[in-house]
């Protein structure tokens, strides 16, 4: 059972989030928090596995309380639940350690599935909010971005490419006729060599130095 905390400044959110993850049966919601520092003090009381965090909120917003839960909790897991989708948001929640970031008009499957995954170590992140990075990522120049490409074979660089657009090891493999084994070892060996701690890192890192094409 992944136990989950929701954190929304707005009420009626919270009860409207509660209803919609109460319908899936690996899913528990143990708490709610009002705001960043309720959610500090809710982390530390309740240990939840997912924090579904909005970001803008009075008093402590979502990012510095992500940046808190994930320096005090590292074990705990940050999925941002928002309705900005502005480059600052998406990449300020990112460096402050979010696991992901989804928008709050996704459908109730995708919100399962993202909770699930991110229980699991995996990132997703809103096709939107990837398109729109993708569209204007700026690079920190030219020989940064060779030097990184060169740390990676050709499939390599289609795996990231993929990863960067948030999709999940499935789907890459879907994609590109692979097994799931065969894109997590890919995953791994691109984790290694881009020397980053998880794929959020990696397709950050690949949107910031232009690595991942927005076909």
């Amino acid at each position: 059972m992944i136990r989950v905390l929701i954190c929304d400044d707005q009420v009626v959110v919270r009860e409207g989030l509660r209803a919609i993850l109460s319908t899936a049966r690996e899913i528990e919601v143990v708490g709610e928090a009002g705001d960043g520092a309720d959610a500090v003090d809710q982390v530390r009381a309740l240990q939840p596995d997912v924090v579904l965090m909005d970001l803008k909120m009075p008093g402590m917003n979502g990012v510095q309380a992500t940046r808190q839960v994930r320096d005090q909790f590292p074990e705990v897991r940050v999925l941002v639940l928002t309705t900005y989708d502005a480059d600052e948001w998406v990449f300020d929640a990112i460096r402050s350690g979010a696991s992901g970031y989804m928008l709050k008009d996704t459908s109730r499957e995708a919100l399962v599935a993202a909770i699930v995954g991110t229980a699991a170590g995996q990132s997703f992140v809103d096709p939107n909010v990837a398109g729109k990075l993708m569209r204007h990522v700026t690079g920190v120049g030219g020989a940064v971005a060779t030097s990184l490409a060169a740390e990676l074979s050709e499939r390599e660089l289609e795996v990231l490419s993929l990863l960067g657009r948030g999709l999940t090891n499935a789907d890459i493999a879907a994609r590109l006729f692979l097994s799931e084994g065969t894109v997590r070892n890919y995953v791994s060996s691109i984790l290694t060599k881009l020397d980053v701690a998880d794929r959020t890192q990696a397709a950050v890192l690949a949107l910031r130095h232009g690595l991942v094409r927005g076909d």
